[in-house]
């Protein structure tokens, strides 16, 4: 009976290291992790640049903005008039008129 006994043991503990993965199964597996972790790795770098080209264009808005605000406010310092200077219109209304429409 011991004989049977020890002969199922054996058979069993072979069937179990038999069931375990095989060296080509574990370099597939490892193989597999590293294709993983590249993949992960290269979204994080899309991502990164995406949110490096959505500062760059925040930034370059924002230049256009202070841009156009310069660009008024150049326009309204140049409609104030200068204090002591009045400006003369360009026809006087006081003179006489000549031409077609102002002969008598």
């Amino acid at each position: 009976m011991k004989k049977i006994i020890s002969l199922f043991f054996v058979a069993g503990m072979l069937s179990l290291v038999s069931c375990g993965p095989s060296a080509e199964e574990l370099k597939a597996i490892e193989q597999a992790r590293l294709d993983s972790i590249a993949k992960v790795e290269a979204e994080a770098a899309a991502i990164e640049q995406a949110r490096l080209d959505s500062i760059a264009a925040v930034e370059a808005a924002a230049k256009a903005e202070q841009a156009r605000l310069d660009s008024l406010a150049a326009l309204e310092a140049a409609k104030k008039p200068v204090k002591g200077k009045t400006t003369k219109p360009a026809v006087d209304p006081k003179a006489p008129k000549t031409g077609a429409a102002g002969r008598k």
